[in-house]
């Protein structure tokens, strides 16, 4: 099986982005295009699709999700939609198994070894999922996003970083850029100002600290994490998007420059004491509950926390905003991002009961932006919403956010998302060593070059 173009769909995404929210504040999400359609499917409660179960008998769905914070706007959500297909559904009960990111990626690695991959699972685009698809462990949902038009509820471009040789394995929750969330009061009480730059944040950082405050918080036992904010840092020293490309396409290596001055800023701000104590002792939830409470002054994340915060107490409070993450020694461009096509549902090849799965997942994501947009969480979403953010009382730090995705000029995936998982599970080991000791540069680029060629494909 031949890998997907990732520069030519990391072009498509950012172009998405670019263009999808000409009118964030009256009648589109980020992914909203101005040919869409003014009553989308995904705007009414949808019905399920024509293919029923043939006999009612009693069967049970394992969802495998990772919606397993209270706090989210999303858990809900989840629930809510749930609750209403068993309700049209008796006989059917779908079983949730709601993990934390890290832990749903290392059980599901267990699980497809031994093929008893949960009816419908979680997994990530691009080359995080192509080793389960080369394994031909998930159900080809070509045929299902036809009906009830469930495919054209999707935004223009984003199913193709699912899809392998012509089929689609799985649907995207999201489609987001990464950001930072800073608490207005805290920076105020610190006398911190919003930074413009990279000196600017590690000053800002050394300020807060000084104050006895928290100045970034991470959830740096999912390795991602810091992997994702390291990436950022890289897409400014090397000037723009595209170092993992020209790796890949064998222009650069590990050791270049670029890379070395990444691994340095990087040093730099855990080196100021930018993160919490132990961060790699605390999860994704964990991480970002020390933001949504008041006790650390930043969050470097994707633009899917926005739901959460929004309607935690700092969120409710109007303590929070946002700022684009900023310059590094003069290189880069703040409208670069971050890119984030979102985790998305796949369903097992061998469930059971594959009809009535794929039933519920359709039914499940032509209600999915509707339910997202209900509860203040349809930013960044992967699907149209042709819906008035500002007048259902979405914050100004939502709007402020949806904003961004109008600047976007280009950016780059996750490492992940784009190197083999051998080259990849290098990568987060090496980057999350360094919250616990300073390494030379030249050394962490050293590791990440000579794992890359171990694990050349």
């Amino acid at each position: 099986m031949k890998p997907i173009n990732k520069k030519m769909l990391m072009t498509t995404l950012a172009g998405l982005l670019a263009v999808s929210l000409s009118a964030c504040g009256s009648k589109n999400n980020s992914g909203s295009e101005s040919s869409a359609p003014a009553s989308s499917p995904a705007a009414t409660t949808s019905e399920s699709p024509s293919a029923k179960p043939t006999k009612q008998e009693n069967i049970t769905i394992t969802f495998q999700n990772i919606y397993p914070d209270p706090t989210d706007p999303k858990y809900t959500m989840l629930r809510k939609i749930v609750s209403q297909y068993e309700n049209d559904h008796p006989n059917i009960k779908i079983e949730l198994d709601s993990l934390n990111t890290d832990q749903q990626k290392a059980k599901l690695k267990t699980q497809a070894a031994s093929r008893e991959v949960p009816d419908i699972t979680i997994v990530n685009p691009a080359a995080q999922m192509k080793p389960f698809v080369d394994a031909d462990l998930f159900a080809p949902l070509n045929d299902m996003v036809q009906q009830n038009g469930l495919k054209d509820t999707f935004q223009s471009g984003i199913l193709d970083y699912y899809s392998f040789n012509g089929n689609l394995y799985a649907l995207p929750d999201g489609n987001n850029i990464a950001l930072v969330y800073y608490n207005k009061k805290m920076f105020e009480e610190a006398g911190a100002k919003v930074p413009t730059t990279f000196e600017e944040l590690v000053d800002a950082v050394k300020l807060l600290k000084s104050k006895g405050k928290t100045p970034i918080t991470i959830g740096e036992k999912d390795s991602w994490t810091g992997s994702f904010l390291f990436m950022n840092i890289l897409l400014r020293t090397n000037g723009g998007p595209g170092f993992l490309q020209d790796v890949l396409d064998g222009k650069k290596n590990f050791e270049d420059p670029a890379f070395v001055e990444a691994v340095n800023a990087f040093e730099t701000l855990v080196q100021a004491g930018a993160f919490q104590e132990g961060a790699t002792s605390f999860d994704y939830n964990a991480g970002e509950n020390l933001f949504k409470t008041g006790k650390a002054a930043m969050y470097f994340m994707g633009s899917w926390a926005t739901g959460g915060i929004e309607t935690s107490t700092v969120g409710q409070n109007g303590e929070v905003g946002v700022f684009k993450f900023p310059t590094v020694g003069g290189k880069g461009n703040p409208d670069e991002f971050m890119l984030a096509p979102g985790s998305a549902f796949a369903v097992s090849k061998d469930s059971k009961h594959l009809p009535e799965t794929l039933d519920f997942l359709n039914y499940f994501m032509l209600n999915y932006p509707k339910e997202a947009f209900a509860v203040k969480g349809a930013v960044g979403v992967a699907q149209i919403i042709n819906e008035d953010f500002k007048a259902a009382g979405y914050s100004d730090m939502a709007m402020e956010v949806l904003g961004m995705f109008k600047d976007v000029k280009g950016g780059d995936l996750a490492f992940d998302n784009t190197m083999n998982p051998g080259t990849a599970q290098v990568h987060l080991s090496s980057i999350q060593n360094l919250f616990v000791a300073k390494k030379d540069a030249a050394d962490v680029a050293k590791e990440h070059q000579k794992g890359y060629e171990e694990n050349k494909e």
